[in-house]
């Protein structure tokens, strides 16, 4: 059921907050994201799609999966935007805190993380170069409500048109290299694909994603088929606002400035789905 319209923060519960003046802060989240999730990547069974990388939206912010412990435990990692810390949670009951808005530098908060790890029994190189930064971090609490706010509304919206999706969709994941938040449908037909000079076959493929940038203006949803056939989508009609972007990728892109509420970003996703799934079955 739809929350009612009520004014909440200068905006209702199913719009859209401004994210102007976010750069600073997304910047310094986008570090601390790749330092909290180098233990997954170097640690956690590695999933074909990369899953295990990734982040989830809850509550409080978001969580890392579980990643095995040397003392055959788990460990638990998550960004707390309402405690502003970054916390780890043990399965044998100790945990660790680290503050998000205390100033630390993309490689400060890294190495925090991975001496909390430590003591937790999780010890081994790491790629430092994910998080490298020696600039103090800058955590605005009010652009981090805003963005906080931003993709939960997003992962609502992308729920609900996942449910309708079935078991060919994949989980709803804020990926911490580009800082957005997506997920995938994939279709039945099968293309060939090269990587490393390996020849993969791999399932087409339709993305739903959000991508928060630095303010409004560098903001958007996206929706991406893979392989993309230009000739039989760009001269489809996309909803209101919405336009085929074809310069550095390729897809549907509702920008954020002309997006109202959530009903539009799920009619926008559906509307996509319906153009461009066909083209992804066998």
């Amino acid at each position: 059921m739809r929350c009612a319209s009520e004014d909440q923060g200068g905006y209702n519960l199913t719009q859209f907050p401004s994210l102007d003046g976010f750069g600073p802060t997304r910047h310094t989240l986008r570090l601390y994201a790749q330092a909290l999730t180098s233990l997954a990547r170097a640690h956690a069974p590695a999933h074909p799609h990369w899953w295990h990388i990734s982040l989830k939206v809850t509550p409080l912010g978001l969580v890392t999966s579980n990643i095995p412990c040397g003392n055959g435990g788990i460990l638990v990692g998550q960004m707390d935007f309402h405690r502003a810390c970054i916390s780890l949670a043990g399965s044998d009951g100790r945990s660790w805190s680290i503050p998000m808005d205390a100033g630390l530098s993309g490689s400060g908060m890294g190495e925090r993380v991975l001496a909390a790890a430590a003591e937790a029994g999780i010890t081994g190189e790491v790629d430092r170069s994910r998080f490298a930064g020696d600039e103090p971090g800058v955590y605005d609490p009010d652009a981090v409500r805003r963005f906080f706010t931003a993709i939960v509304r997003a992962q609502r919206v992308f729920a609900h048109h996942r449910a309708k999706l079935g078991i060919d969709a994949g989980p709803i994941q804020l990926w911490p290299h580009g800082f957005d938040l997506a997920m995938e449908w994939f279709g039945t037909r099968v293309e060939s694909y090269k990587e490393n000079s390996k020849t993969l076959e791999l399932p087409a493929q339709l993305n739903l994603g959000f991508y928060p940038g630095d303010d409004d203006a560098g903001s958007y949803f996206y929706s991406s088929p893979w392989p993309f056939d230009s000739d039989k989508l760009l001269d489809r009609e996309l909803p209101a606002g919405a336009v085929w972007h074809t310069e550095g990728w390729q897809g549907a892109m509702l920008p954020y400035a002309a997006v109202d509420n959530e009903d539009q970003v799920l009619d926008f996703a559906r509307d996509v789905f319906d153009i461009a799934s066909p083209l992804l079955m066998k």
